[in-house]
């Protein structure tokens, strides 16, 4: 699959799309895509859905210990992703080529049910069709996805974010508990799926103990 849309021009389509599935209400989320040119990132406290391609900053993709600006956007004002450092993660351990952070009402309630008290735990499931959507997953596999605790800032969460990917090599997701989930994968396209499946996952477990229904897998 091919796609001639310029980066940032794709960021801004992608946030739309995403603000519309719950994903980057209220300025929250966000989304990364590296590139020829270097890593493209959305912009810090915005409205994402109302973002402009000359809102985008292109940071230095070499560079992945900090924050190298290779075009600021037109609004000085503007400020780069808090996740900036989480989504390096994601670049230097696995070698991705996009990330999205999604805060999606569902990553928040499906880590609540496997992690009550926020502290890091293990989503779990088993049986679902949709897991087959997922890197080297199974439908009759047991998924499992990293939990970890939430921060008062979201820089904190590099560190245990960095740890957890080490820990669940296979999964291509980090759950923060009472915030969202970080996604990543070799592009864009299987990020956005990635991103989706486990969306319909999280919904799904939530809505399987709303019914009474079994959710945890052995």
């Amino acid at each position: 699959m091919t796609d001639a849309t310029p980066i940032p021009d794709l960021i801004c389509e992608l946030c739309r799309l995403f603000y519309g599935l719950g994903w980057v209400s209220g300025t929250g989320g966000g989304i990364s895509i590296r590139g020829p040119e270097g890593i493209f990132i959305a912009p810090s406290g915005v409205q994402k859905e109302r973002m402009q391609p000359e809102d985008i900053y292109l940071l230095d993709g070499d560079a992945l210990d900090r924050a190298v600006v290779r075009r600021a956007p037109t609004n000085p004002a503007l400020k780069i992703s808090e996740c900036r450092p989480l989504f390096f993660n994601a670049y230097r351990q696995r070698g991705a080529g996009a990330v999205i952070h999604s805060h999606s009402i569902w990553a928040l309630l499906a880590a609540r049910l496997f992690s009550p008290d926020g502290r890091p735990g293990e989503l779990r499931c088993q049986g679902i069709e949709m897991q087959k959507g997922l890197r080297g997953v199974g439908c009759f596999d047991t998924l499992r996805v990293p939990i970890i605790a939430n921060t008062a800032r979201e820089a904190e969460l590099t560190d245990s974010m960095a740890a957890a990917m080490d820990a669940y090599p296979d999964v291509d997701a980090v759950i923060v508990a009472g915030h969202g989930v970080y996604v990543w994968g070799r592009d864009w396209v299987q990020a956005k799926t990635q991103a989706e499946c486990y969306d319909y996952l999280f919904r799904a477990l939530v809505e399987a103990h709303r019914m009474g229904l079994p959710i945890v897998a052995t």
